[in-house]
C-alpha cells in the first residue's frame, strides 16, 4: 500500500476491514517526516501484521545532507522495519546505493528500488539487469520496479505501458518471487496479474484499493475472470 498522508483513524478503518490482505504499508516519498501521528500509525500496522516500510525518497534526501545513520536511527525508534533505498530522485552512484543498502540491512528489511523517476531519463536493460544484481548482492530482500504514482516512469512509457523488456530483465535478474512491480493503475494489476499470476507482488497500491486488487487476484473480477473459469484455471488450481 502507498500511504500518501492517509489519517490516522481512516488507517485504522483500512486495516481493519483489508488489513488481511496487505503485506507492505509505505509512507510515500517524505510523508512520514511530516505526519503528526506517525508513532500510533506504525503501531497500529504492527498490531495488524502489517509492515511499515519508510519511503525511499527520504532516505534519498538524508543521503544528501549526510544524515543517513540520523534517519535510520529515528526510523528505528519510531517503529519501522522496512526500508525503500532509492537513488531516483538525487544524484546517486550505484556503489552509494549498494552501500546504502549495506548499511540499511543491519537493522531493516530492504526494498531496493530501481529506476528513474523521471521519465525523460533513459535505463537502458543492461542498467536495470547489473543494478538489480548489485542491490541483491548487498543484501536487498526485494527488488521494487519504480512507476511512482503515477504509472508513467520506469517500468512504464508515457502512456502507462508495461515495457516488455525492462519487464522481463527484472524478473531474470531478481526472479518473480523478489520483484515487486509498482502498478497503482487498476490496468496495470489486471495485466501484472493475467500475465504471471494472481501472486505476483505489486505495490504503490492506494488503501482504497486493496479489495479491489484481493478481487483481481481471485478472479473475482471480470477482468481476471480467466483466472477461475476458463483453460487457464486448471493451470493455475
Amino acid at each position: 500500500m502507498l500511504d500518501k498522508g492517509l489519517p490516522v483513524q481512516l488507517t485504522a478503518d483500512h486495516l481493519s476491514t483489508y488489513g488481511q490482505h496487505m503485506d507492505f504499508w509505505k509512507f510515500g516519498w517524505g510523508t512520514a517526516y511530516l505526519e503528526t501521528a506517525l508513532t500510533e500509525k506504525v503501531a497500529l500496522l504492527r498490531d495488524h501484521g502489517v509492515v511499515a516500510c519508510l519511503g525511499g525518497t527520504l532516505l534519498e534526501i538524508a543521503w544528501a545532507q549526510d544524515a543517513v545513520e540520523d534517519c535510520l536511527s529515528w526510523a528505528r525508534e519510531v517503529g519501522f522495519t522496512a526500508v525503500e533505498v532509492s537513488r531516483g530522485s538525487v544524484p546517486m552512484s550505484r556503489q552509494a546505493k549498494g552501500e546504502l543498502i549495506a548499511r540499511a540491512t543491519q537493522h531493516f528489511t530492504v526494498l531496493a528500488e530501481t529506476g528513474y523517476k523521471d521519465a525523460d531519463r533513459f535505463m537502458g536493460v543492461d542498467e536495470w539487469s547489473e543494478e538489480i544484481a548489485e542491490d541483491l548482492s548487498h543484501g536487498a530482500t526485494f527488488i521494487v520496479a519504480e512507476g511512482r504514482e503515477s504509472g508513467t516512469v520506469g517500468v512504464y512509457d508515457h502512456d502507462g505501458e508495461p515495457k516488455l523488456d525492462v519487464v522481463n530483465a527484472v524478473i531474470a535478474a531478481a526472479g518473480i518471487e523478489r520483484a515487486l512491480f509498482e502498478a497503482p493503475r487498476k490496468s496495470q494489476q489486471v495485466w501484472f496479474i493475467n500475465t504471471f499470476g494472481p501472486h505476483v507482488n505489486l505495490g504503490n497500491i492506494p488503501p482504497d484499493d486493496a479489495l479491489s486488487l484481493a478481487t483481481l487476484r481471485r478472479g473475482l473480477r471480470a477482468d481476471t475472470l480467466g483466472l477461475v473459469v476458463g483453460p487457464a484455471a486448471d493451470l493455475l488450481a
